[in-house]
Formats: structure tokens, C-alpha cells, sequence
């Protein structure tokens, strides 16, 4: 059996590459072919030379220029993937048994050219992108139960924009493939069975994955001694990629909450640690410390991080499944969140942290404030969120999951 990723984007950090090394160690013939990668693997297929590097982000900048007639966009994602590739013809040079995709978008592949891979095609769903006309979080919108148009994030007051011809598109491109469709969260698939694309592909939801060798517990004072933070201070972590500057994962809202937080006389207690993102330009003032450390790309760091702080925040407006949480569980730090998207699928409230009401700065203070007060509850908290990952998310049980999909899959015993 030879698995063949196809992904715009593959780092260390990755839910793909993850599962990657997963097959890998369960001895899986398992292979890359990306657009944009910033680790160092003997089985990756990336752009070769600067000519491809260069042309890898030209896309990307060429596939966005049609959002240019939206004058009344909302700042959300949106991939129309109309620029052409040459991914088929990668994909045959390496013969598998079959086709992963993964995130697909940023001009990586048209969405015409998924009809014309000559093997049977398994597709992770991270966003609902696959099945919407083009945006990669809907929110409240339903329009992909029906033919999208009038589209928020366009900010769009017409029913045949680009995000209905984007979903007309996938529609006669995508009614011949036989697509084993497979959600990284139930809330995700459910999404999915609900779609106009995807209500009548077999859908299979598998959790994303997690080395729990990697995010692990340790000491809390060696961890915070290594990387130089107070040992008489409670820490409040928070961090995702751009997580300063993407709206959705919420530092807008988590400053709402900490405001809410300082009128409980804390301030001498606390310090905030910020990874993924850059301070904003007026600075911030609760009180209390806030410690910027820049993107973290090594795990070894980034799993001494998460074991120093006495609790995790990602209050995101949407999550399919947050890579950020699971990270924190595995350590052994409580996390505190909004209850959406597939969020409640890692966090078991006032079990192994807290969830509170969407989008409500006062019930995400009384979260972080629960946890931070509750001395006799850290240890069952800590110990909860370990046995929750092995559980349910170790790396090695996803990886065999998939195999037993890719058997099913290829009619193999």
C-alpha cells in the first residue's frame, strides 16, 4: 500500500504530517507532494528550486485577485482555486494506491483537476472549505445546504457570486468521483452531511492526532526555569498561528475576558504568554506582565510551554478541531474555550477544563478564574486532560483508523 499526501502546506506541526509519521511508523509506504513545506523529510515531494518556489506563491496571489470586485469582504478566507496545475500529472509519477488530500487551497490545485486523479481519493476535511463555495468558516451561514450565494464573507447581495459559481463548479466537477470524505471532528461532519456537495459521499470522521511521546507532562518549575518564566506566578497561555492577528482565534475576545478578570484583584498573580503572533501596536495593560515569544517551530519548546502554564486559552469564534487544545491536553494544562465546533469533542467541562457560552467574555473569565482558584481541582484537571488524549487522540490509534480506511477502501483484507 503507497499513500500519497497532497497538501499546499506541511510542517512539523501539521495535523497531516503528524499522521504522516504515524503510517510511517506503523510501516506504511506513506508520501508527500506539497506546495509549501518548511521541514526536512526523505519522503516529500516539495517545489523544486526557486522558479517553483516563486511560482508557488504567484499562484497563491493570482487565485485571491478575483475577491478584488468584493469591495464589501469581511476580512474571512475565501479560495476561489481557479488558477491551473500540474498536479495530475505529479500524482501519476508517483503511482500510489491512494490519493490523501488534505488543504488543497492558496492556487495549489484547481478544482477541476480532482476529477481527472486516476485513484480512489480520500479527503480530510480541516475546514469546511470542500464543501462550501469558497469561504473556509461559514459561521452561521447555511447557505452550502443549498447553492451558496449572497455570500457574508463577500459581503455579497447577489445570488450568482463567486461563491455560487464556485459551488456550481465543485458540483459538476465532483458528481463522478467517489470521494471518501473524512471530517476531523462529528461537529465537522455533520456540517458535511448537511452539504448540497457532500451529502451523499461516505463520510468517516477521524479525530486528528497527537504524538504523546512529544506533549507530554513535566515538571512545572523545570519547565519554567528552561524557558526562563517566573515560578511564583500563575500563567495564562495563549497562542495559534497568527494568533494576534487572525480574528478567529479570538485575542480580541480573550482581552475582553482578562479585562473582566482584573476587577478580581489577580493582577499580582498572573502573567500572559503569548505564542503564534506579534503584540499589537497599542499596548495592553491588565495589570499584570504579557510575554510575547514569537512563532515557536520546534515541539520540543513548544511542549515545555504548554507543561509551564497553569492553564490554556483558545477562545477561537470556530474550530473544526483545535491542534492548540489537544497540545495543552496532552501536557497535562487544562484549557479553557468557547463551546463551538469540535471543541467539546476535547475539552469535558469542569473535567479536564472549562467551556464556556460562546462568545461570552464574562463566562471566559469565569472559566479561566475557576481554574486558576482551584487548587484542590488542578491535579484531577491535569490528570484528566493526559488520559483524554491517550484516549482518544494518540497519534498511533488515528494512524491505524486510517489504515483500516485505506484497506476498506482498496477492497484489501
Amino acid at each position: 500500500m503507497k499513500v500519497l499526501h497532497v497538501t499546499n502546506s506541511f510542517h512539523a506541526q501539521s495535523a497531516g504530517y503528524r499522521l504522516h509519521r504515524g503510517l510511517i511508523e506503523q510501516g506504511i509506504d506513506s508520501r508527500i507532494i506539497t506546495g509549501n513545506v518548511s521541514i526536512d523529510d526523505p519522503f516529500l515531494n516539495p517545489p523544486k528550486g526557486y522558479f517553483e518556489q516563486g511560482l508557488s506563491a504567484i499562484k497563491n496571489i493570482l487565485d485571491q485577485y478575483p475577491l478584488k470586485i468584493y469591495k464589501r469582504r469581511t476580512g474571512g478566507f475565501f479560495s476561489p482555486s481557479i488558477i491551473p496545475d500540474l498536479i495530475v500529472k505529479k500524482i501519476k509519477a508517483e503511482n500510489p494506491s491512494i490519493v490523501h488530500l488534505h488543504w488543497i487551497c492558496g492556487g495549489f490545485i484547481q478544482i477541476e483537476s480532482l476529477k481527472k486523479i486516476p485513484y480512489p481519493i480520500i479527503w480530510t476535511l480541516h475546514d469546511s472549505w470542500p464543501f462550501t463555495g469558497g469561504c473556509h468558516i461559514p459561521y452561521q451561514c447555511q447557505g452550502y445546504y443549498n447553492q451558496c450565494g449572497y455570500c457574508p464573507v463577500l459581503g455579497s447581495n447577489h445570488k450568482c457570486d463567486l461563491s455560487h459559481l464556485g459551488w456550481k463548479r465543485k458540483m459538476q466537477s465532483w458528481k463522478k468521483i467517489n470521494f471518501t470524505i473524512v471530517p476531523v471532528s462529528t461537529w465537522l461532519a455533520d456540517c458535511a452531511k448537511k452539504s448540497s456537495i457532500f451529502h451523499n459521499s461516505s463520510i468517516n470522521p477521524i479525530h486528528n492526532g497527537i504524538n504523546v511521546n512529544q506533549f507530554k507532562p513535566i515538571d512545572k518549575n523545570f519547565a519554567r526555569i528552561a524557558l526562563n518564566l517566573p515560578l511564583d506566578k500563575k500563567i495564562i497561555l495563549f497562542g495559534a498561528i497568527n494568533s494576534t492577528s487572525d480574528p478567529n482565534k479570538g485575542f480580541q475576545q480573550l482581552i475582553n475576558a482578562l479585562n473582566l478578570l482584573s476587577n478580581r484583584h489577580l493582577e499580582q498573580d498572573i502573567e500572559l504568554v503569548v505564542f503564534g503572533g506579534k503584540p499589537l501596536k497599542n499596548k495592553l495593560d491588565f495589570g499584570f506582565d504579557i510575554i510575547y515569544t514569537g512563532t515557536i517551530y520546534d515541539e520540543i519548546t513548544l511542549s515545555i510551554l504548554y507543561a509551564s502554564a497553569d492553564v490554556f486559552i483558545a477562545p477561537s469564534l470556530s474550530e473544526t478541531l483545535s491542534n492548540t487544545v489537544m497540545e495543552s491536553l496532552a501536557c497535562g494544562t487544562p484549557a479553557v474555550a468557547f463551546r463551538v465546533g469540535g471543541i467539546p469533542e476535547l475539552i469535558d467541562h469542569k473535567q479536564n477544563g472549562y467551556l464556556a457560552a460562546p462568545y461570552d467574555p464574562n463566562d471566559l473569565a469565569q472559566g479561566i478564574y475557576w481554574i486558576l482558584s482551584g487548587e484542590k481541582n488542578r491535579y484531577d484537571l491535569s490528570r484528566n486532560a493526559r488520559e483524554k488524549i491517550l484516549k482518544d487522540f494518540d497519534i498511533q490509534h488515528i494512524s491505524k483508523k486510517y489504515i483500516d480506511l485505506y484497506k476498506r477502501t482498496l477492497n484489501m483484507p
